[in-house]
């Protein structure tokens, strides 16, 4: 019986669609792919006066701040920042300074990492540039608010005394001066928010005794931290405080699961200890957190399906928000920034067939186009998108995402699972699987259990499941779209990045394979060596790592039975190259059929890999699929 989906595929087959297989060549997809963004970003001064663009000026990227006066467009725009540093973001501070978000790598020794800071500087062009805690060496730092109230300051979370415990610091944007306001110790280490006032009010730490993660807020005006909530990894459930009460000050927001399978918002009384009762959840899907504005009025709640959707309650919001889609449609739209007045709002679409697009919406009536993310992937180039439900061989349904080419099915297929795992993929515009579909590729992102945002049992089904049940998921993504002959049976493959690198190891050492060959980027291949990459966050190195048993890629060379292109960046941090190279050695010495790529100087989150690092790992990979593994 065929479904809608099929049906779907069908019907575009018979009503025109074009039959090229490769509606680009290689060479033209793998050029346009790897270009960096043309815009990184766009917002508008607190007054509204002003523009700060983050803009692309080669194809590696090599950004500038281009500052532009909203009264004139076409004005000559102040250009800032590029002779100065590898420019990544920027954010107004007042209506006069900005802060500049730059990274830059720090070689020591054979040692190099990439690493973010910031600097400080007026947006006219003519001050200096404030580069905070230079003091302190390479220690690490991050902005915790850009206290909309108090213009002159910013707040940051640095180990400020070098103590090993992040604080909470006031930092005079003019000046350069420091205040400490909260000092971190062993109770208190970090994950600092604070309220609309820019109080510092909410914080956790790991406590050893308990072997939990213990999460603080404070009441309005007290020094004093109470204990919320205590995460330990036998319970893992969901729990984030996503906001404070205005109306109420000693009333907090937090996304829970509170017993139920999704997580929704409540709200806690931190004098009365009492919680109320849900105020948003829905069924199948876990809420994503309460939308405020930037004074820390509630706006509504936010969720993702197939994607990010938002249930608006503020009547303003709801109707600018309608007013601005009934322009776009078919676009997922969002308000990326916006002026203190609201007279001036960046708006930013984008689709599966659009990377994106920024507009200025002035005085809610005039609509400028402000360019476009990534010009040169012509619409021609892309492919649409469908959302889909599969059936698991132990009787589950999974979700999945399906970017489908041009052509007639069956397709030859590229499995993509998701790095993580304790992620899921929103693909409103993916470059992978849109790079993957121009030359003649579907791509299915099956949402795989140990997946997040479906829920708790989802996500705990994962555990101790790597390369086990998680893996059969991924497979049987492929088997469905071959059993509706979408997929050619003949022609499957898996490619991913991170966990998603680690499954296309497992991929290539499976009994009874289904795959031609298989592509791991950046991939975990020893699970004995995994806890020392967990290190991003206490959350992941504490409640993650039970949760990680199954199939250790290296120990399990000897079962590889299809080629395997392995790509990893040398100075990965989160994932160490050792992953990669331990693998491949292995390989080598059983003489099994491969090809090793090291990119230079790339880190690991592919976001932030470079125009010749991408050029480079899709030539590789397109050329792999297409020759080595004949799909």
């Amino acid at each position: 019986m065929k479904t809608v989906f099929h049906l779907i595929i069908a019907a575009a087959v018979l009503c025109g669609t074009s039959i090229q297989a490769k509606a680009t060549s290689i060479v033209e997809a793998v050029e346009a792919f790897s270009i960096m963004p043309m815009i990184r970003s766009v917002s508008v001064s607190p007054d509204g006066k002003q523009l700060a663009v983050v803009r692309a000026s080669t194809k590696n990227g090599d950004y500038y701040i281009e500052i532009r006066q909203i009264s004139d467009l076409t004005k000559k725009p102040v250009k800032l920042g590029a002779s100065k540093m590898l420019v990544s973001g920027v954010s107004w501070l007042n209506t006069e300074k900005i802060l500049v978000s730059f990274r830059q790598i720090l070689r020591d020794g054979a040692r190099s990492q990439w690493v973010n800071q910031f600097a400080i500087t007026d947006a006219d062009g003519k001050g200096n540039w404030l580069i905070p805690f230079q003091n302190l060496g390479n220690v690490g730092y991050s902005v915790i608010d850009v206290l909309p109230k108090e213009p002159n300051e910013v707040l940051v979370s640095v180990d400020i005394n070098r103590n090993f415990y992040p604080d909470a610091v006031r930092l005079n944007i003019k000046s350069g001066r420091t205040k400490t306001v909260v000092r971190g110790n062993n109770k208190i280490e970090g994950g600092f928010g604070v309220d609309s006032d820019g109080e510092v009010r909410m914080a956790s730490g790991w406590n050893a005794k308990d072997d939990a993660i213990d999460v603080f807020a404070r009441k309005k005006g007290d020094d004093e931290w109470l204990l919320v909530y205590q995460n330990s990894p036998k319970d893992r459930e969901n729990f984030d405080i996503v906001g404070f009460s205005n109306d109420k000050p000693n009333e907090i927001y937090v996304n829970a699961n509170r017993g139920e399978n999704t997580t929704g918002i409540y709200t806690y009384n931190l004098e009365t200890k009492q919680y109320s009762e849900r105020l948003f959840g829905l069924e199948n899907v876990d809420t994503d957190g309460v939308m405020f504005d930037k004074w820390n009025k509630k706006l509504g709640y936010s969720y993702t399906t197939k994607y990010p959707k938002r249930y608006l309650l503020d009547p303003e919001m709801k109707a600018l928000y309608e007013g601005i889609e009934g322009l776009f449609k078919g676009e997922f739209v969002s308000i990326s920034n916006y002026s203190d007045d609201y007279n001036q709002i960046v708006v930013r679409t984008s689709s599966a067939k659009n990377p994106g697009t920024y507009y200025l919406l002035s005085n809610k009536k005039s609509l400028n186009k402000l360019g476009d993310v990534s010009p040169q992937i012509k619409p021609e180039m892309l492919s649409k998108v469908k959302y889909i439900t599969y059936p698991t061989r132990d009787g589950l349904k999974q979700k999945a995402y399906v970017t489908i080419p041009a052509g007639k099915p069956p397709y030859p297929t590229v499995v993509m699972p998701h790095g993580g795992p304790w992620a899921r993929d929103v693909n409103i515009y993916d470059p992978w699987t849109q790079l993957l579909a121009s030359q003649g590729y579907m791509v299915i992102q099956p949402q795989f259990r140990g997946s997040d945002g479906y829920g708790m049992k989802h996500w705990k089904d994962g555990d101790k499941e790597w390369g086990l049940k998680m893996q059969n998921d991924m497979d049987d993504s492929a088997l469905y779209l071959v059993d509706k002959g979408l997929a050619d049976r003949g022609k499957l493959a898996m490619f991913g990045w991170s966990y998603g690198g680690y499954s296309a190891f497992v991929a290539s050492m499976r009994e009874n394979n289904i795959y031609q060959c298989s592509v791991a980027g950046a991939g975990v291949s020893n699970l004995d060596r995994i806890n020392s990459t967990l290190n991003e966050s206490r959350f992941l190195r504490e409640l993650q790592r039970p949760t990680i048993e199954g199939v250790s890629p290296v120990k399990q060379v000897d079962k590889v039975n299809i080629p395997i292109l392995v790509v990893h960046g040398d100075i990965d941090i989160r994932v160490p190259i050792k992953h990669s190279r331990e693998f491949v050695d292995e390989l080598e010495r059983l003489g099994k059929d491969h090809k090793y790529v090291e990119l230079k100087d790339a880190d690991h989150f592919s976001d932030t890999l470079f125009y010749d690092h991408k050029k480079e790992f899709y030539s590789e990979m397109l050329t792999w699929f297409d020759g080595k593994c004949g799909l």
